[in-house]
């Protein structure tokens, strides 16, 4: 895997497009080959939450990017509850319908946002790992989608004045520059795999991973919070 040392100077406005595109050739697969029973598991990463209500915030979040619909407090706890009681009485089939539609229309739209909603890409991927891991499928947070994952975590990062890391990734060929290094704090160092940093930056657990972490905390790096 190649990830280039420094990606903030350009933006590719199809890369969270072709993210969503990949992940969605993915997991959609998955999701229609399993029982109705495992929708019911929980999600670790999102407490209360059934792997069924992940998804519905998921799908619910893409249309509203691809239908424009940002009204006040959008994306907010309680928008996203209420996201998910509007499809509750719906089936499981259909939530994975609107999920599919959404990572396939959603990138043009994202496209022309100037790199606003390239956050929103970058979570449903997270969001993806999310469901595998509750499933108990291998590679959460990996696949084909890491490098264009870590090349889009680089550039948010950097537009949201994120702290500075220099990440050296047992997997790719090139270091990765996260955060923003115009100020006065020297970056910080990761040394590790990508799966791992991008469950560092996404606050999920990285239990029993092999990776070095010098110059700042790992809750630092939660662009979520919490």
């Amino acid at each position: 895997m190649t990830t280039p040392a420094d990606v903030h100077d350009v933006r590719d406005p199809e890369l969270p497009g072709r993210l969503l595109a990949v992940e969605r050739d993915a997991l959609i697969p998955l999701l229609r080959g399993r029982a109705d029973a495992d929708f019911g598991l929980p999600v670790a990463a999102c407490p209360g939450w059934t792997v069924r209500d992940l998804l519905a915030h998921c799908s619910a979040a893409l249309m509203r990017v691809v239908e424009s619909r940002f009204e006040e407090g959008v994306f907010s706890p309680a928008s996203n509850d209420r996201d998910i009681a509007e499809r509750a009485g719906w089936s499981t089939a259909r939530v994975v319908d609107e999920l599919e539609r959404g990572m396939t229309e959603a990138g043009p739209v994202i496209a022309k946002a100037g790199g606003a909603l390239d956050g929103v890409a970058l979570g449903e991927w997270v969001h993806a790992g999310d469901v595998r891991d509750a499933l108990g499928e291998p590679g959460a947070y990996a696949g084909a989608g890491l490098p264009h994952a870590l090349v889009l975590l680089a550039q948010v990062t950097y537009r949201r004045g994120h702290l500075p890391l220099h990440a050296d990734l047992d997997d790719a060929d090139e270091p990765l520059r996260l955060g923003d290094a115009s100020g006065e704090r020297p970056p910080a160092r990761y040394i590790g795999d990508g799966p791992t940093l991008v469950r560092l930056y996404a606050g999920r657990p990285v239990d029993g991973a092999a990776y070095e972490l010098a110059g700042v905390e790992a809750a630092e790096l939660n662009l979520y919070g919490g």
